[in-house]
């Protein structure tokens, strides 16, 4: 073998590696290996939607867009502003996230129902007060239906985008009503079932929304001021871009954010299609689930 073939399997293990590492955390490779390797139903088949969603790298988007578009709603950003600890621990936050998403979309159905339960637990306790004297609590459905929406829609608009395979319409419907049941697990009453439902939810919470200091703040920590070392920035720039360039532009003016000035007009978009392709690559899917697995039990 010529020392350049060897040289890109060692380059592509070290560079998907760190970025598992950084997004799964210290525990990321046992945790995978009992997500994806415990024999027993799961929530959702191989071939759903929501596996083709939320395996690509385009959630590394997807996921920015939302931080930003959920931030828009006051009470919502007055709980992640006191409880979360976005600012002093923002990895771990990404790494327990990561892990639910993985867990609810790949793990079997106990391990999802169990991991439900520990976030509902969480959000029974997360209660309080906005400076404005408005009350908040993370287990309110109306609250959960509205970081729901924006999740999925985030994500979404990110797939279908960057993605690797976009969904057609059926799948995109069918992504949707996948999500719904992660949804109504979590306290969210009558979640949206397909595209058309999910617009019509965001734009029913529109009048809600409002871009608070905390939300412009955490927006300037998400997009200006992440705690990466300089040699990621530049990549990391580029998602965070994009997650701007895919929010409606009533967001971005609420939220006073535009891409960094080092991407020239029109690169934004071909830089993300780009760099997605590059995380693809360096982070090769988790094997298929085998029959024996997933029908177990």
């Amino acid at each position: 073998m010529s020392p350049l073939r060897s040289f890109a399997p060692d380059v592509r293990g070290r560079v998907g590696g760190a970025l598992f590492a950084r997004v799964a955390g210290p525990a990321g490779k046992e945790n995978r290996a009992r997500i994806h390797d415990t024999p027993g139903p799961r929530w959702f088949e191989a071939d759903s939607p929501v596996r083709t969603v939320h395996g690509d790298a385009s959630m590394f988007i997807g996921g920015l867009r939302a931080l930003l578009l959920q931030s828009l709603h006051p009470l919502a950003m007055a709980a992640v502003a006191a409880h979360s600890g976005y600012r002093g621990d923002p990895w771990g936050r990404l790494q327990r996230t990561s892990t639910f998403l993985a867990t609810t979309t790949y793990g079997t159905a106990d391990d999802a129902q169990a991991a439900v339960d520990r976030v509902r637990a969480v959000h029974e306790r997360v209660r309080g007060q906005t400076a404005s004297g408005e009350t908040y609590h993370a287990a309110d459905p109306h609250l959960l239906g509205w970081v729901h929406a924006a999740e999925v829609d985030s994500f979404l608009v990110a797939h279908q985008r960057y993605g690797a395979e976009p969904l057609d319409e059926a799948g995109g419907d069918a992504y949707v009503a996948g999500t719904a049941r992660v949804a109504r697990a979590l306290g969210v009453v009558d979640p949206p079932r397909d595209r058309q439902e999910l617009t019509a939810v965001l734009t029913a919470y529109r009048p809600e929304l409002r871009p608070t200091s905390q939300a412009r703040e955490a927006a300037r920590f998400i997009l200006r001021h992440p705690p990466l070392p300089l040699v990621a920035r530049p990549p990391y720039a580029v998602l965070a871009a994009n997650a701007v360039v895919t929010l409606p532009a009533w967001a971005r003016t609420a939220l006073g954010v535009r891409p960094p000035a080092l991407l020239p007009e029109g690169s934004v978009e071909p830089a993300g299609r780009l760099l997605t392709r590059t995380i693809r690559w360096a982070m090769p899917p988790a094997p298929p689930l085998t029959d024996s697995v997933a029908n177990a039990g």
